[in-house]
């Protein structure tokens, strides 16, 4: 697995994935150890006693003075001493631990419901004190959680998604947080660079009507979807092709997106398919909650297809199905009465529908309507483990299953129209969905049987088991990122920067411990398992670091900054992999859901602010490049200022547009701070940051565990994990070797 965290074997002990236990079968915690210096005594031990400067003379001045005996500890202690005198030093931590957390524990309140626990968290995890050079840090100046806008009446007209440049579609918001001098910033950033030719600018011929429009894959849900009655006096024949086209749709769906996106028990939707279309035959209306499900699954289908492929097997352009589909999901979503059902399957079917859409354009007509769908799954109890109220194994999956895709649509809604996750963590107990096989589940439900371990090898549910832990971290970071700049009340425990990095860590090393062994390099769906986990995982680290990046106040930390842009470089390149390997390609219609290729910004703002390594620079470049869709014959200066001033012109034009406000005491943005004083000859290694050495196309891979990372030696980049150990986050961040996916497919 090439990811970021697809390298190295774990270096500390991580949790089992499988589901949680209940509190009486969990093993008691075992305290973490205190890292404790074996520094040499110097002073006399009454000095110490009574907290007084020793002149270290024997017998020193102030046991003269008052006529103490002046003793010193010997100047070194044989092994078995220095031994016996670490074991009193640890067990006085262990203790001053476990007073801190009983003294925390018994001030904060009981959460009401217990979430799931994450893959190498501990329940009572405690912070570590920041490192030394995250101590003083403190979030950027000119970004924030909210948006506010002007009240002008145009402001509607504006489709809100943004602007497009490549690949990249942002709004005002960039990695979740709102920009709105965002304009300022990058025009700051251009006077750094060289006036070039600008009649070799790429994006000259563009009008603002194409960089500004929708894409082709964005898909809104109607205005008559919620209001119109008109809707409900179309018939489900209106949408339905015949049975030999929707066959086909539905093979593709089982191929390209059940794998990735499941929602459904195969065996039990394929029993109700057949009498769905027995009941056709016989001119019988099925019901209209299975009529939305089969119609978002069609949707899904066809927006997962390529537009060759559609014409080829349809002989008609994907758009017109794509419309079809939709149009035919919300007519019987609203004759299933979606907004006031109890019916599971309805609102199964409205998660199918939003599925299709929460993609990589996101409105606010998305998170409106996500808004009520998690109200309704509230009030049907899917907050709740629905093993408290069943013992039926496909009932309990599907019902995890909804569950968790509502939990990352919330979050996918919320990262592109703010300002928070309405989901939190203590206001739900459901567990993950089990990593089984739907078989499996339909024949322990034959017998009258439970299921409540996981597979032992990798099954259909692994992807979408992944990918529901992964968004859980990322929602504890939407959570504990606030807290890093808040005040601590008395007991509290603080949230540290060091302290959720190590979070990070140890929930990629017991995700690699989980999941690692169950993949084959000669499968691809094991393939593109590994390439989206290597997004999400890097994400983890880009979510937690985003708010500090450099700006015109100062610079990043080196040590963090290393973090960043390698997990900025591995966030793009792992989605090259899916998009550019055509055994994986089936599946890049997804990637957009994943993210949003806001990484690259980082990226871009690395490399006119500071000089890196050349070999990292190339990698960087190449990002870059494929993000803004650049041309390889253009020269550095010139991309960057190519894509500064279009960058500047697109932001400013569409921040005017929707009437975006700053805050009162937000800054302006000020001079960028550019390394132009080199302190390193010219043609050098940049000395901070590491060594990261491209693979060769032909090299064998044996094991996806390659770490291609080398930390600089000089430099300390391995952050404090929750125990007190030292991590190497660095490796961790993993392998950003291109070609891993190659290899696989070989």
């Amino acid at each position: 697995m090439s990811g970021p965290n697809a390298t190295g074997s774990p270096s500390q002990e991580v949790s089992s994935a499988a589901s949680p236990l209940p509190a009486h079968e969990r093993k008691p915690k075992e305290h973490a150890r205190i890292r404790r210096r074996n520094r040499i005594i110097t002073s006399c031990l009454e000095c110490r006693r009574r907290k007084l400067k020793c002149d270290k003379q024997q017998p020193c001045t102030n046991c003269t003075r008052f006529s103490r005996p002046c003793i010193f500890i010997a100047p070194s202690l044989d092994p078995e001493a220095q031994a016996k005198l670490a074991e009193v030093k640890e067990k006085m931590g262990m203790l001053e631990k476990t007073l801190e957390d009983d003294v925390a524990r018994r001030s904060t309140p009981k959460p009401l419901f217990e979430a799931p626990r994450l893959p190498g968290q501990d329940p009572a995890h405690s912070d570590e004190e920041d490192d030394e050079d995250a101590k003083d840090l403190e979030f950027i100046d000119i970004a924030t959680e909210h948006a506010t806008y002007y009240e002008d009446e145009a402001n509607d007209d504006v489709v809100d998604i943004g602007i497009a440049m490549g690949k990249m579609r942002i709004t005002e918001r960039v990695g979740g947080l709102v920009r709105p001098r965002l304009s300022e910033e990058l025009n700051e950033a251009l006077k750094l660079v060289p006036d070039v030719d600008q009649s070799l600018n790429p994006y000259a011929d563009q009008s603002p009507s194409s960089w500004m429009s929708p894409s082709a894959d964005f898909l809104a849900p109607s205005s008559s979807f919620y209001f119109a009655p008109s809707v409900e006096k179309t018939t489900m024949m209106t949408y339905l092709p015949n049975k030999v086209l929707v066959d086909k749709l539905l093979a593709h769906y089982w191929e390209v997106v059940h794998p990735i996106v499941r929602t459904l028990h195969r065996p039990s939707f394929e029993r109700k398919y057949d009498t769905f279309w027995r009941n056709i035959a016989s001119g019988i209306e099925p019901p209209g909650s299975f009529q939305a499900v089969v119609f978002g699954v069609l949707l899904q289908s066809i927006v997962s297809m390529s537009a060759d492929k559609s014409l080829a097997e349809f002989g008609a352009e994907k758009q017109g199905l794509v419309d079809n589909f939709r149009l035919g999901s919300e007519s019987a979503l609203s004759r299933a009465n979606f907004l006031r059902t109890t019916k599971l399957e309805t609102l199964q079917a409205t998660v199918i529908y939003l599925l299709a859409l929460c993609r990589a354009e996101v409105s606010r007509a998305h998170s409106a309507l996500m808004g009520a769908v998690i109200r309704l799954a509230e009030c049907m109890g899917l907050h709740r483990d629905p093993s408290t109220y069943s013992t039926n194994p496909v009932e309990v999956q599907v019902r995890r299953l909804i569950w968790y895709q509502i939990c990352f649509l919330d979050l996918r809604t919320c990262e592109a129209t703010g300002p928070r996750p309405q989901i939190r963590r203590d206001e739900y107990d459901t567990r993950f969905p089990l990593n089984v096989e739907d078989d499996d589940l339909e024949r322990a439900a034959q017998r009258g049987d439970n299921v409540t371990q996981d597979s032992k090898s990798f099954t259909p549910m692994t992807i979408t088991r992944m990918r529901a832990e992964c968004f859980e971290l990322y929602r504890m970071i939407w959570t504990e990122r606030p807290k890093l700049q808040r005040k601590v009340e008395p007991g509290e425990k603080k949230t540290t920067l060091t302290g959720l990095l190590g979070r990070i860590q140890s929930f990629r090393a017991a995700m690699e411990k989980a999941y690692l062994p169950l993949m084959s390099r000669d499968n691809p769906l094991h393939a593109v398992a590994m390439e989206m986990y290597g997004i999400l995982s890097s994400r983890l680290y880009l979510a937690t670091l985003h708010p500090f990046a450099s700006s015109d106040k100062g610079k990043m930390p080196e040590r963090l900054r290393q973090i960043m842009i390698s997990s900025c470089i591995m966030i793009v390149e792992h989605s090259m992999n899916i998009e550019e390997q055509p055994a994986l390609s089936q599946w890049s219609w997804y990637v957009g859901a994943l993210h949003q290729y806001h990484s690259a910004m980082l990226l871009l703002s690395e490399m006119y602010v500071t000089r890196v390594d050349p070999e990292l620079s190339a990698r960087i470049w190449r990002c870059i490049d494929y993000t803004f869709e650049l041309p390889s014959s253009l020269g550095e200066n010139e991309k960057i200022r190519f894509l500064l001033s279009e960058l500047v012109e697109r932001t400013g034009s569409y921040a005017s547009l929707r009437g975006v406000r700053a805050p009162s005491d937000m800054p302006h943005a000020g001079p960028r701070l550019k390394d132009g004083t080199s302190p390193w000859p010219e043609g050098s290694r940049h000395p901070y940051l590491p060594q990261i050495k491209a693979p060769s196309h032909q090299a064998a891979v044996a094991t996806p565990q390659a770490t291609a990372i080398t930390p600089t030696p000089s430099l300390d980049t391995t952050p404090h994990t929750p125990s007190g150990r030292k991590a190497n986050t660095l490796p961790l961040l993993g392998s950003l070797r291109r070609d891993h996916s190659a290899q696989y497919l070989k």
